[in-house]
């Protein structure tokens, strides 16, 4: 079983051939390993109650957000040009499930992480109305199958295959039965649509690192 910490060696020293995770393609990576051509891109985003009044970054000023220890969503949000002067409360949960809570409970204003754990999580609440992503996007990390370095011929047949799937309309069937449609056996409904982003990397396939996409 691989961790997040062991994916890049294990592709390196040859043990893992395909690492086929929520593996961010970016630069610092890429000196490493390569990348197929991209199949997700991730958005960070906000998760709000419906009812908050909350739709962008400035509406935060003076609430409470959460956040998961351990990973980078509020760092980015700080970063956020339109986050200037806007002041405020980081929250922090153990995991995803606790950070919804924290929102769920009251006890936090906005829940800032990757739009799709935003959707799924409230899929799977006990009122999925009651919730929305708002605001505007604070990155987008392009997701892609992580293989070895400086061998042409395995990226380029990992890359065609990739191609055929998307030309045949495969990769958006498969975004419609998992992202669109309720999912046995809970028949929870994620409910997340393409994003224009991910639009564009199908359209015209590339390996494009995060750092592109931030030049936007």
């Amino acid at each position: 079983m691989k961790s997040p910490c062991n994916r890049i060696p294990l592709v390196q020293n040859g043990t893992v051939d395909i690492e086929c995770g929520s593996t961010t393609n970016n630069a610092t990576r890429q000196k490493d390993v390569a990348f197929a051509v991209t199949t997700f891109v991730e958005e960070v985003r906000i998760a709000v109650k419906a009812n908050s009044g909350i739709s962008k970054i400035a509406d935060l000023n003076g609430r409470s957000v959460a956040t998961t220890t351990g990973t980078t969503s509020v760092q980015t949000l700080r970063k956020n040009e339109r986050a200037t002067g806007v002041d405020f409360k980081e929250v922090f949960g153990k995991d995803h499930a606790d950070s919804f809570l924290l929102l769920e409970s009251g006890r936090a204003d906005a829940f800032v992480m990757d739009g799709s754990l935003l959707a799924g999580l409230i899929a799977k609440s006990k009122n999925p109305a009651d919730y929305k992503i708002v605001g505007e996007v604070l990155s987008v990390e392009p997701i892609a199958i992580m293989i070895r370095k400086d061998d042409p011929a395995f990226k380029t047949a990992v890359d065609n295959s990739i191609k055929a799937m998307i030309k045949s309309g495969e990769i958006a069937k498969l975004y419609d039965k998992w992202l669109m449609q309720p999912i046995p056996p809970a028949n929870a409904k994620v409910g997340l649509p393409m994003s224009d982003n991910l639009k564009a990397a199908l359209a015209n396939p590339n390996d494009k690192p995060a750092e592109e996409y931030a030049k936007k």
